[in-house]
């Protein structure tokens, strides 16, 4: 039988070099581009009907007094501002159509902004209370819990610091829906969590070993499959879309595939060797002095 928990500092390493260099990136301003959603503004959507170079269209915009807008290729300011802008474009560049235009009050964004971390948080404490009752009838029912909350911040974390470094280096700025991916993926892995921890209260129940480190090595091994191939069938879907999807939703997508990758792997390989860490108290060792020997 494969020994998966036997490996688990290697698991916790694999997620230690994807999660710390998207802390670091974090905290060196700005953490993430963020979209209008989030600091308000305008949002505008031109289509020219002749080829036009986004460096000739960020110098346009700049002639008419936005030096600070982002120049985005798809494929602030209020309704007077609009119009002022489509004509000096239109006089530049020729005919062209608006296909899309919105804005977002500094009151909205700073309520987006709210109602995310609210709701994470909400989220969080329900599935540790939920976790918790349905694992009450094992030893330290609320280490599965906390466990699972760790796995999910994990992934977060995962998210949240990749798209940080794809701001640095390509400017990718996250909008609402990316919250709606935060909070999707948040989702997943929980689940695919408790999947696994439920085979290991299936197996503790029936018996088969007295070494808690033996039954989620079982556990995991019997779920491999399953696992796997869950994960595998998601992501391809949502690669698609972001493949064939429309530029509207690829943020969107990307977080999500970013995430569920992330789901399955810590779902898998890190959340079930957390509980193993924890019940063995490892981490009494880690930092433990060697004896020096008497001379």
């Amino acid at each position: 039988m494969l020994n998966l928990v036997g490996k688990r500092y290697w698991f916790f390493l694999v997620s230690a070099i994807i999660v710390i260099p998207g802390l670091i990136s974090l905290f060196i301003p700005p953490g993430l581009q963020v979209g209008i959603e989030f600091t308000s503004g305008s949002s505008l959507t031109f289509h020219f009907e002749k080829p036009v170079e986004q460096a000739d269209l960020r110098e346009a915009m700049t002639g008419l007094g936005h030096d600070e807008a982002i120049i985005q290729r798809t494929g602030g300011g209020d309704r007077d501002e609009k119009t002022k802008l489509e004509d000096g474009l239109k006089s530049r560049f020729g005919e062209m159509t608006t296909l899309d235009f919105y804005s977002v009050s500094p009151l909205v964004a700073a309520e987006v902004v709210k109602a995310a971390i609210i709701a994470v948080i909400a989220s969080s404490i329900g599935m540790l209370i939920y976790i918790a009752i349905a694992f009450r009838k094992m030893p330290s029912p609320w280490r599965y819990g906390a466990t699972a909350i760790i796995t999910l911040i994990h992934d977060v974390l995962v998210v949240v610091g990749i798209f940080s470094i794809m701001g640095k280096f390509f400017n990718t700025q996250i909008d609402a829906l990316f919250i709606t991916a935060i909070l999707t993926v948040v989702g997943y892995s929980v689940n695919d969590t408790v999947v696994i921890f439920d085979r290991i209260r299936e197996n503790m129940s029936r018996g088969v070993s007295k070494v808690y480190e033996v039954v989620v090595n079982r556990s995991l091994v019997e779920t491999l499959a399953r696992s796997l191939n869950t994960g595998l069938g998601t992501m391809l879907t949502i690669a698609a879309m972001y493949l064939f999807g429309g530029v509207t939703i690829q943020t969107f997508m990307l977080a999500l595939l970013i995430g569920i990758t992330s789901g399955t792997y810590s779902g898998f390989f890190t959340a079930a060797t957390i509980m193993v860490v924890w019940e063995n108290k490892e981490w009494k060792t880690w930092f433990r002095k060697r004896e020096t020997k008497p001379a």
